[in-house]
């Protein structure tokens, strides 16, 4: 098949054509089981009834109508947002790197708005973040390799090792507007953070009056067993951004913050022309509706440690990987020694041998299955993964 699409995706050989739950068919009609989840997006698997029926529901009454006016899906939305997490106000979008670029402008706006003519405009960022794709969260994301190509990058931004306490106690001054944090480093190797470091975090930004951001969004809507992953953490942020899994496939981003920062976005400061469409509001209400319930959560909870047992026997059987780490259903494993580098080999192997899985940076092999991960396909996924690692040590 001829590509027309520009070359900056790496695309696998394989073309899919149709899915369902954890399953994936392609154009030679072979199955492949999905424990990639579409970067942590198909959260409730592939083409979920219930999802299908709100998409169409919706579709029968009203596609777009622009942010002049609101509706009823929007609104249902946030009011389920703000119910359940710390935020009083939502604006919505269509990506994660949209709802970070919206929280990066919000914490600027907050400090000029409250602190005028003081200079206070630095946010703090950790190394190896990754918070999105568009300039300026490019720049706050803390990995050159995706920003050096296209400076002079936005000024004013700081990175400071992740989960490191003295340098965010040091780094965190009056200048700072705001400091950003990923609850689990999930680009750069499923890094999970401290608690510690949160906590240092609040305390800092207590100190100096400035935003504490938590970018969920590979984290949000369930995937490591709450709601919100920093709701395993005695923390309250001032911003959270969410996407991926909030619309579950259908384009959707999120900012939930506080009354007392929301009111910084006027009128005219800061918008989006397709954000919080109905159709990707009333999906988004019904994955909200199952997401968040006792039954899913804890499904999250059981399947994700018989997945990470399932993972640290196979390491024990092939020495492949070192560590096995992550939360819930959001698990990355480590290369050894042996195989240092070598995550995206094992990953085409695995292709090879119908299973669908992720890279997380050069060195770690990334799961992020659907939240309703069946007993069936958890142990079809691991008995084809044996089957890829057992090739991959013969290579």
């Amino acid at each position: 098949m001829h590509n027309y699409l520009t070359p900056n995706f790496s695309f696998a050989p394989m073309l899919p054509i149709r899915a369902e739950g954890s399953h994936v068919w392609d154009d030679n009609g072979q199955e492949y089981i999905d424990l990639a989840g579409g970067i942590a997006v198909n959260a409730l698997g592939h083409c979920h009834p219930l999802l299908i029926n709100a998409l169409m529901e919706q579709a029968h009454k009203l596609w777009h109508i622009s942010n002049i006016y609101t509706t009823q899906p929007a609104q249902n939305l946030a009011e389920r947002l703000v119910k359940h997490t710390f935020a009083e106000q939502v604006f919505f979008c269509n990506s994660g790197a949209e709802a970070n670029e919206a929280a990066f402008k919000l914490a600027r706006k907050y400090a000029r708005d409250h602190f005028p003519d003081t200079g206070k405009h630095e946010i703090i960022a950790c190394i190896n973040g990754f918070h999105g794709r568009t300039l300026f969260t490019v720049s706050v994301g803390g990995q050159p390799k995706y920003s050096n190509d296209f400076a002079p990058l936005p000024a004013g931004i700081r990175h400071i090792p992740f989960n490191d306490v003295a340098a965010i106690d040091a780094a965190v001054n009056d200048k700072t507007c705001a400091v950003v944090i990923e609850p689990i480093q999930g680009e750069s190797g499923v890094l999970p953070v401290t608690e510690a470091f949160l906590q240092a975090a609040r305390r800092a930004c207590d100190r100096h009056q400035a935003l504490l951001i938590l970018d969920e969004v590979q984290t949000g809507m369930g995937r490591t067993g709450k709601l919100f992953a920093h709701q395993y953490y005695d923390i309250r942020p001032d911003i959270v951004s969410a996407a991926k899994a909030l619309g579950c496939g259908i384009p959707i981003g999120a900012m939930l913050t506080t009354e007392a920062v929301g009111r910084s976005f006027t009128p005219g400061s800061h918008g989006s022309t397709f954000g919080g469409n109905p159709l990707a509001c009333a999906v988004g209400c019904a994955a909200f509706d199952i997401i968040n319930t006792p039954e899913t959560l804890q499904n999250v909870l059981r399947q994700g440690e018989k997945l990470k047992e399932g993972l640290q026997e196979l390491s024990a059987a092939s020495g492949v990987f070192a560590q096995v780490r992550g939360q819930g259903l959001l698990l990355g494993c480590v290369m050894s020694d042996n195989y240092n580098g070598r995550a995206a080999q094992l990953m085409q192997l695995a292709l090879q041998h119908g299973l669908l899985v992720l890279v997380a940076g050069n060195n770690v092999l990334r799961f992020a299955p659907s939240l309703l991960l069946t007993d069936a396909d958890l142990q079809t996924g691991l008995q084809r993964l044996k089957a890829a690692i057992k090739a991959f040590v013969h290579i």
